[in-house]
């Protein structure tokens, strides 16, 4: 049914095209994450798009591909059924499945919505991939969609507010908000969007349908923007989706430095379900006040203080609640005031609660409601038009009344204001469960991978870092007590967080070394101690780095401070300083002048 529905609407050529850009990832060694709804289709997965498994809970053997389907709703996934042998061949059979349905992509009956396939590129690869969708369709057929930023309400009023006080025009505070009215929406600004591609059709010129230019009207950028709105025009026209994401990036590393393939990691590992509830499997205490009561510092998902909290609220034993856990988080008015509360008070468990838009259409379904109604009152909640309506539609209130629904259930859908797809979720989940394996099984290899991330986006400082556990407690719980940091002081409390939890499993930095530090990479040395790069020490950037580190090629060793500045013009004095202050040039003297009397 679902190959009928590609078919028949001529999405073909959307999945032919999705399948080849995955798959020249995977070529060259990089994982690609699926976002959206596109793991809803079945399609998808058996193609290659995705990773995601839509159908219900099933066993399958490798060997002899007989399978088992559970669908008497006892298991959320696969991955939280138990290990079973093949009855026929006596293999382990392989667990996978996580229930979601096709519809949710395409609607009901498959033609309501055009499917839209985004994909996570690792951030290095990301470009190639461009690269590469202009070989397919050719460079004159793909062009970078652009943005058009509009007026916020707050900014016009400002605007409007200025404008007549330096005209000394005095006006109702109703006269400025319908004279403010009149700004929201215009256009302020353009931009580029971070991965969204149009596709242009072999026989047509991207003219006939919109204007394009260059970013910044430069017209010496090989960039070339269209800045129209997609939605006039989406009938006609491909979009696709490629951007970069940090996660298939740490994972391609762990891969390098560990020679384990991430895809065969079980996602019912027990050591790595149980650092969602407990640091134990880390070696470490839960009464720690950095750490918590959980070990998931780090792991994308479940690592910032929000999702750690809510780890604690709900205490996930199965693959399936972490699913769940995603949806919370990345949903808007979904978790506080409205989840959280129904959890804490024991007016329902995490499994009875909406947590992905899939979810209602399901539940509602297995009520008894007719498909298309269910489908239509999910879009209607995940998109907030019943919070902001205060009315589901047609007469679907009236239906889950007459169904049983819970009143609880009724109002908490009535609440929210956007709800995740399931099979979003489950890809960001199938990827920070991989790097939480890696993380207990082979933590040397996560932590260089995790403090490469952070040290790319400016979020590790050497200087801070690399002192030992007691001057990062304190470090820590100073910043913990100020409630003015800035942006950049909390990406790096969060990055000194690991910092402390690497400490306390008895990890150490080796010192930062002219000779022997990489420009970017966290080192693994013999001795078991990470070395960082040149990039961690703050402020000096990533051509500076490489510039060190291109200095050293051929053996050069220098004889002084002021030699090496002369070697590397994009290091500053303060980055020389600062590598003096962590020992990195050793006894290197200041100038290459030679004292006469030192030689006497």
């Amino acid at each position: 049914m679902e190959l009928k529905t590609i078919l028949d609407h001529n999405y073909d050529v959307i999945y032919m095209s999705a399948q080849k850009l995955v798959q020249n990832s995977l070529e060259h060694g990089y994982l690609v994450g699926s976002r959206g709804s596109v793991g809803s289709s079945l399609v998808a997965f058996m193609s290659g798009i995705t990773e995601v498994n839509s159908l219900p809970p099933h066993y399958v053997c490798p060997k002899c591909c007989h399978s088992e389907f559970v669908t008497d709703g006892s298991f959320g996934c696969g991955a939280d059924m138990p290990e079973k042998d093949c009855p026929v061949c006596g293999e382990r059979m392989n667990r996978d499945g996580f229930d979601i349905p096709f519809e949710t992509f395409l609607g009901f009956p498959g033609n309501e919505k055009t499917p839209d396939i985004d994909l996570n590129f690792s951030g290095e690869y990301q470009a190639k991939a461009h690269k590469f969708t202009e070989t397919l369709f050719g460079a004159d057929h793909v062009f970078r969609a652009g943005t058009i930023g509009t007026l916020a309400e707050k900014t016009a009023y400002g605007y409007v507010k200025k404008y007549l006080e330096e005209r000394g025009i005095r006006a109702t505070k109703a006269e400025e908000n319908r004279l403010a009215q009149g700004l929201v929406g215009i256009k302020r600004t353009t931009g580029q969007h971070p991965g969204g591609l149009v596709i242009i059709p072999q026989d047509m010129d991207v003219t006939d349908f919109c204007p394009v230019q260059h970013p910044a009207d430069d017209p010496n950028s090989e960039i070339i923007t269209t800045h129209f709105e997609y939605h006039c025009m989406e009938d006609n026209l491909l979009k696709l989706d490629e951007l970069g994401h940090d996660d298939p990036t740490m994972i391609r590393m762990m891969e390098d430095m560990t020679g384990i393939d991430a895809k065969k990691i079980s996602l019912s590992d027990p050591d790595t379900m149980s650092i969602f509830i407990s640091p134990a499997a880390l070696s470490l205490p839960d009464d720690d006040p950095i750490i918590g009561k959980t070990g998931s510092i780090g792991v994308p998902e479940f690592g910032t203080p929000f999702t750690r909290q809510m780890l604690v609220d709900t205490q996930p034993r199965a693959f399936d609640t972490l699913i769940r856990l995603s949806g919370f988080s990345h949903g808007t008015d979904v978790w506080a005031g409205n989840i959280h509360d129904l959890i804490v008070k024991g007016t329902a468990n995490v499994n009875e609660t909406i947590g992905c838009r899939d979810d209602i259409m399901i539940y509602l379904i297995q009520k008894g409601m007719q498909p298309s109604l269910a489908f239509k009152t999910m879009e209607a909640v995940r998109k907030g038009r019943v919070k902001k309506e205060n009315k589901f539609p047609g007469d679907a209130e009236e239906q889950m009344r007459s169904m049983g629904v819970p009143n609880w259930w009724i109002e908490s859908a009535r609440k929210i204001a956007y709800l995740f797809p399931k099979a979003h979720a489950v890809a960001y989940v199938m990827m920070a469960f991989r790097i939480a394996w890696f993380k207990v099984h082979e933590p040397l290899a996560f932590y260089s991978a995790y403090f490469y991330r952070r040290s790319q986006k400016g979020g590790f400082d050497a200087e801070r870092m690399c002192v030992g556990t007691d001057a990062v407690r304190r470090k820590i719980h100073e910043m913990q007590r100020r409630s003015d940091l800035t942006a950049n002081e909390e990406d790096l409390l969060v990055t000194m967080e690991a910092v402390y939890e690497f400490n306390m499993r008895g990890f150490r930095f080796a010192p930062i070394d002219l000779y022997k530090s990489d420009a970017a990479r966290f080192q693994i040395t013999e001795d078991g101690c990470l070395r960082p790069p040149f990039i961690s020490i703050l402020g000096l950037g990533e051509s500076a780095a490489q510039d060190l580190a291109a200095a050293r090629e051929n053996g050069r060793k220098f004889i002084s401070v002021q030699e090496l500045s002369r070697a590397c013009p994009k290091v500053s004095q303060t980055h020389l300083d600062t590598l003096k202050r962590l020992g990195a040039l050793g006894d290197m003297p200041e100038t290459s002048q030679i004292n006469l009397f030192d030689l006497q």
